[in-house]
């Protein structure tokens, strides 16, 4: 396999595929990549959602926005709340805000009410978002995996049938080929839970670990409370895409996976703070004994 790699949004990104990318294909991956940047990312004074915080109002997003708030909508449904991308004022208020000060300035704050503050329509070529008060968006729980599929399609469409496309703790695979994933210990990243085999399929996992910068305090929020999680540790969610699988990576931690598959086709394997395990029937023989 030929890889390319390089960092955007915050992570490291490797693009593994049968025969090399051309620059027209790779110009094509940079400016998704970009554009999504520019759109959400809360960490730089440019882009759409800064322009979110400061006033309420309409703001056009790209028409893929309209699945991203699709899946967010059913989300935090089906946590009862506790999965809102309005939770970026609360990540601030706790210190993980755009200067990366990581100095808590006060107390957690619950997210604004999702269903009281946003509404959404699309065309097909745009989604225009409608928010009743100036808000911080973080579409981390899902949006990188959307970013990922993103990537993924323009591989497709430049005529690639086998590829891996890996964002940090976020992969897409395409092909026939099996790729074998380790589950990094969210405690020890030296070490692994167990290994499981991926395929033409989407994985995505979050950890406590992941982003962490003081004593109980990480990215993984309770948007009902604005408090950082404290029972479960560590998550890994397949699905065909991978924004389903990410989005559903974070709502493990609030939502039981029964819960979940009601509306949702996945396999999974979570970990508790506690050391306990458990996972989807598919996942069995996946963890080490």
């Amino acid at each position: 396999m030929h890889t390319l790699g390089f960092e955007a949004i915050g992570t490291q990104w490797t693009l593994s595929t049968a025969v090399p990318l051309d620059p027209a294909t790779q110009a094509a991956v940079a400016e998704v990549v970009g554009s999504y940047d520019r759109t959400y990312s809360r960490f730089r004074s440019d882009s759409t959602v800064a322009r979110m915080a400061e006033a309420a109002g309409n703001f056009v997003l790209p028409a893929s926005a309209a699945p991203l708030l699709t899946l967010f909508d059913t989300l935090q449904r089906l946590t009862g709340g506790a999965v809102n991308p309005l939770v970026g004022r609360s990540l601030e208020v706790l210190g993980y805000d755009a200067g990366y000060s990581f100095l808590p300035s006060g107390s957690p704050v619950p997210a604004a009410a999702w269903a009281e503050t946003v509404s959404w329509t699309t065309d097909g070529s745009a989604t225009t978002l409608t928010i009743s008060a100036p808000v911080t968006f973080d579409i981390g729980a899902a949006g990188k995996g959307q970013l990922v599929d993103l990537v993924s399609a323009v591989l497709a469409e430049a005529g690639h049938r086998e590829y891996v496309v890996d964002a940090g703790s976020d992969l897409r695979s395409a092909g026939a080929a099996e790729l074998r994933v380790a589950l990094e210990h969210p405690y020890d990243t030296t070490r692994a839970i167990g290994v499981l085999t991926l395929a033409d399929r989407a994985l995505c996992a979050s950890a406590v670990n992941r982003r962490q910068w003081g004593d109980g305090l990480h990215h993984v929020l309770d948007a009902r409370t604005g408090a950082p999680v404290d029972t479960v540790a560590a998550t890994w969610a397949l699905a065909a895409d991978a924004m389903t699988a990410d989005g559903l990576a974070t709502a493990l931690f609030f939502a039981e996976p029964d819960e979940l598959a009601r509306e949702f086709s996945f396999d999974y394997v979570r970990m508790f703070t506690d050391g306990r395990a458990d996972y989807s029937p598919a996942m069995a023989g996946v963890l080490f004994p």
